[in-house]
C-alpha cells in the first residue's frame, strides 16, 4: 500500500493532499475523492481508504483549507462553503482523471453536494455520509447571526492556544465524541493536531472556524444543487446515534437517483467507528452498473 501525501497549490493556498494507492491492485480507472467534515482532516480517512485502494481505486483525501496540514487563509479572509467548492473544483482538474467518485462526510457532504450540483458532468458517483446539509437557518435570525459573527471576529485569536500534552488531546476528543471507542480516539489524536512554528502542540485547524457563520444556511438553494446532481447517489446513515436534520428525507427526494443504507450502530463518525462496513458499502456502490444519464 502506498500512502503518499504532500502539498498541492490550489487557488493560491497550499492544500495538503493524502493519496492512497495499491501498486499490486489492478487499476480500476476510478479516482475516489474523500471530503472530510468540520474540525476533521483528510488524514482520518486512513481507516477507510486502504480498502478502496486495494480494490484498484486511486484515493485522494485533501485537508480542506484551514484544516489539517493545509494553509490557513490570510488576514481579512474567511471560510465559506463556496471557498471549499472552488478549492475542490480546481483540485480535481489538476490531479484527478476523468472517472471520479465523490464522497463527503458531514460538512464535507454539504460541500460535495454543492460541487456535484455545480459540475454534474464531472462525477459518476456521489456518496453523502450524513452529509445532507446543516439545519436550515431561519431568515429572521440573519441579522443576529451577522452581529454574532462580527463580535466573534473581534474576539477570536488567530494564534491557537497550545495544548499541554497528547493526553489532553485524547481527553478532549473523547469528551466531544463520547460514543467513539477509546482506542479509536487515541489513534485519531495525532492526526488532528500539528506542531506550530514555535514547536507547540496545537489543534490542526484555524481558530477562525470556531466563529459563528455570518449567514443562515439556505436550504432552498441547497435543494436546487441536489436537483442538479446527475450521477447515482448513495446516502449513508449512521443510525439513530448519528446526526440527522429534521427534513433529511425531504432533502434526499431532490436527488434524481438515490439509494439509502444504514450502518445502525456507527453513529455520526462512521469513518472512525465502522470503517470496514463503510468501505464495503462504498465499494459495492462503485461496482454497480452505471445507469444511463438522466436528461
Amino acid at each position: 500500500m502506498l500512502s503518499l501525501s504532500g502539498p498541492q497549490s490550489v487557488n493560491g493556498l497550499k492544500l495538503w493532499v493524502h493519496r492512497f494507492r495499491d501498486p499490486e491492485a489492478s487499476p480500476s480507472g476510478l479516482t475516489v475523492l474523500l471530503v472530510h467534515g468540520f474540525l476533521d482532516s483528510g488524514a482520518t480517512w486512513d481507516l477507510v481508504a486502504p480498502a478502496l485502494a486495494r480494490a484498484g481505486h486511486d484515493v485522494i483525501a485533501p485537508d480542506l483549507r484551514g484544516f489539517g496540514q493545509s494553509e490557513w487563509i490570510g488576514a481579512g479572509g474567511y471560510y465559506h462553503f463556496p471557498d471549499y467548492v472552488a478549492d475542490l473544483s480546481e483540485l480535481i482538474d489538476s490531479v484527478a482523471p476523468r472517472r471520479l467518485a465523490l464522497v463527503g462526510h458531514s460538512m464535507g457532504g454539504t460541500v460535495a453536494g454543492l460541487l456535484a450540483g455545480a459540475r454534474p458532468d464531472r462525477f459518476e458517483r456521489l456518496a453523502l455520509l450524513e452529509g445532507m446539509g446543516p439545519v436550515a437557518g431561519e431568515p429572521e435570525l440573519a441579522v443576529d447571526r451577522m452581529k454574532a459573527w462580527l463580535r466573534n471576529l473581534r474576539e477570536t485569536r488567530r494564534t491557537s492556544r497550545p495544548l499541554s500534552t497528547m493526553q489532553e488531546v485524547i481527553e478532549r476528543l473523547a469528551l466531544h465524541h463520547p460514543r467513539v471507542p477509546r482506542a479509536v480516539i487515541e489513534s485519531r489524536a495525532e492526526l488532528l493536531t500539528r506542531i506550530d512554528n514555535q514547536g507547540q502542540l496545537i489543534w490542526a485547524y484555524d481558530p477562525l472556524h470556531r466563529t459563528t457563520a455570518p449567514t443562515p444556511f439556505n436550504i432552498e438553494n441547497f435543494r436546487c444543487f441536489l436537483r442538479r446532481v446527475e450521477c447515482p447517489t448513495l446516502v449513508v446513515s449512521g443510525g439513530p446515534l448519528g446526526w440527522h436534520p429534521p427534513d433529511e428525507a425531504e432533502r434526499a427526494t431532490c436527488l434524481r437517483s438515490v439509494r439509502h443504507i444504514e450502518l445502525p450502530s456507527a453513529g455520526h463518525m462512521m469513518h472512525w467507528t465502522a470503517p470496514d462496513a463503510l468501505a464495503t458499502s462504498l465499494l459495492d456502490f462503485f461496482a454497480e452498473p452505471a445507469p444511463p444519464r438522466l436528461e
